[in-house]
């Protein structure tokens, strides 16, 4: 395998629990990948077991050609991969900047206000509220929030989980707009998305999980064509 992220046999759960079998995944650079499968099936737990935050029992993975498996979370995040966790996460006393400015924590260059800058670009619409507290903020806000809050870490890939979950459909269209242009301005994306149709949509490719287990993959336009994801994700 090759690739920025190489994922070999990779088992992992929690504690005498196991969730995921042998799953094997790469993802190149600039690419966008979709992680789609049912409720229960071990993608969040994926992303927590590449970004250090669920022990892997077996397997390896390594990342930008260096082995990453059993490293701290801190250490993936300062190899450059950053994970968007489910449900946002935000600090909601903090200010919508220092939430931001947060993602940037591990950073000691000079162009930290450059990207916030740059990220304000993605999310105009967080332009006018950076002095609010984070817990003000609507759903769709926040989620804008957490994905700029990875995008300061300046990651060579960026890992999303269930970006649309409780927006609206006119929110989740912006923010998945959002998630194409930063893959098209460089930056990887493994993406973890209950819309199975968005997010083969905007994907170059997919995976589908299922029981811990990867049961199929390939490009996202043959995934969206197949009659087995038809049936088990479109409902058609």
């Amino acid at each position: 395998m090759s690739g920025l992220l190489q994922v070999e046999k990779l088992s992992a759960g929690y504690g005498m629990t196991p969730v995921l079998f042998e799953v094997d995944l790469e993802l190149s650079p600039g690419e966008l990948v979709a992680l789609i499968g049912a409720n229960g099936a071990g993608k969040s737990t994926l992303l927590g077991a590449l970004s250090g935050l669920v022990k892997i029992s077996r397997g390896n993975v390594r990342f930008a050609d260096r082995p990453v498996t059993g490293l701290r979370p801190e250490a993936i995040v300062a190899n450059g991969l950053l994970h968007v966790p489910q449900g946002r996460r935000l600090f909601g006393s903090m200010t919508v900047e220092r939430n931001l400015l947060l993602g940037a924590y591990r950073r000691h260059d000079r162009q930290v206000r450059q990207d916030l800058q740059r990220i304000l670009g993605y999310f105009p619409a967080l332009g006018d509220k950076l002095d609010r507290e984070a817990a003000t903020l609507s759903g769709g806000e926040q989620q804008m929030v957490a994905i700029g809050r990875g995008l300061m870490g300046r990651p060579k890939l960026l890992m999303i989980d269930e970006p649309s979950l409780g927006l609206a459909p006119n929110v989740v269209d912006r923010v998945m707009e959002v998630v194409k242009t930063i893959n098209q301005d460089g930056t990887a994306v493994l993406l973890v998305e209950q819309d199975v149709v968005l997010a083969l949509e905007i994907a170059d490719r997919g995976y589908v999980l299922e029981n811990g287990r990867i049961v199929m993959s390939g490009p996202a336009s043959e995934l969206r064509r197949d009659p087995a994801i038809r049936k088990a994700y479109l409902g058609v």
